[in-house]
């Protein structure tokens, strides 16, 4: 089983003891390729720092919706700008978008941030990893209005311009909004994050959302250490149990879970343009 992880937090504290044996886990459940996304400016040179110590690791770098974004000033993007460095592993800008739930940013702030980073992404040819989190969970709420109004804008730039950014734009990274955003955000061409929670028995509305998307815009996250999947939940999670989440999405298209794992991966070496 050929297996990504595209989106682990691998720079974070909790892996500092045992992020070696991380590393082989994942490699001995099938995991070849996992992508370090950054939060903030700290977080991006680290993630950077981390993809250069193996060959699997990948790095995103860009600031957080929900990440002291009060720090962002006109330094910032020139510094994500010279951090983007293809010879450094970078092949995204993210996690960047809009978070409505957390309330630690205005939103007009947060969609200028957001705006910015897109630019950047233009100018650098690189994909995107979008946040997206409602106030109150609502999947049909003003945050997700607000995003997807945003790529829209962008995505239709891309195409105008015939940019190949316009084929490969993105990913709405551990999406748990509505099928219809879904399928809007897939005529831009974004790829789907599916997290951890697909695997809880109860979460009847991931696992609706999974039967409604094609497989070819589907990609695996594992969000660690972040949205464990049964049998784990509970415990840390770590980029070997994406496993499980491949498991639970041949469950719902009644597919080999090997068959997932390839699509998956597929997608995600298109979209990110890392090689086989």
């Amino acid at each position: 089983m050929i297996l990504t992880d595209t989106h682990c937090h691998f720079d974070f504290e909790a892996f500092n003891n045992d992020r070696e044996a991380v590393i082989q886990r994942a490699i001995e459940a099938g995991v070849t390729r996992i992508l370090i996304p950054a939060l903030d400016w700290e977080s991006s040179l680290s993630a950077i720092k981390l993809a250069k110590t193996d060959p699997r690791l990948f790095a995103a770098v860009g600031f957080h919706p929900a990440s002291d974004i009060e720090k962002w000033n006109k330094g910032t993007i020139e510094n994500l700008r010279a951090s983007a460095k293809p010879a450094d592993k970078i092949v995204a800008i993210g996690e960047i978008g809009l978070d409505y739930y957390w309330e630690t940013a205005p939103h007009d702030h947060q969609q200028s941030v957001f705006r910015e980073q897109l630019e950047l992404a233009t100018e650098l040819g690189l994909p995107v990893i979008i946040h997206l989190r409602e106030m109150d969970d609502d999947e049909h709420g003003a945050c997700a209005e607000d995003a997807m109004s945003i790529l829209e804008e962008w995505a239709n730039r891309l195409r105008r311009s015939s940019s190949p950014l316009a084929e490969r734009p993105g990913v709405l990274h551990s999406f748990s909004g509505s099928v219809e955003t879904a399928k809007r955000a897939i005529s831009l061409n974004f790829l789907i994050g599916i997290t951890g929670p697909v695997t809880f028995k109860n979460a009847k509305n991931k696992h609706r959302l999974v039967s409604a998307l094609p497989l070819e815009r589907l990609v695996i996250e594992s969000d660690a250490p972040f949205l464990t999947p049964v049998p784990h939940r509970g415990k840390r999670n770590e980029p070997a149990f994406v496993r499980h989440i491949a498991d639970k999405i041949g469950e719902i298209h009644s597919k080999h879970p090997e068959e997932i794992a390839a699509v998956t991966s597929a997608n995600a070496a298109r979209l990110f343009a890392w090689g086989d």
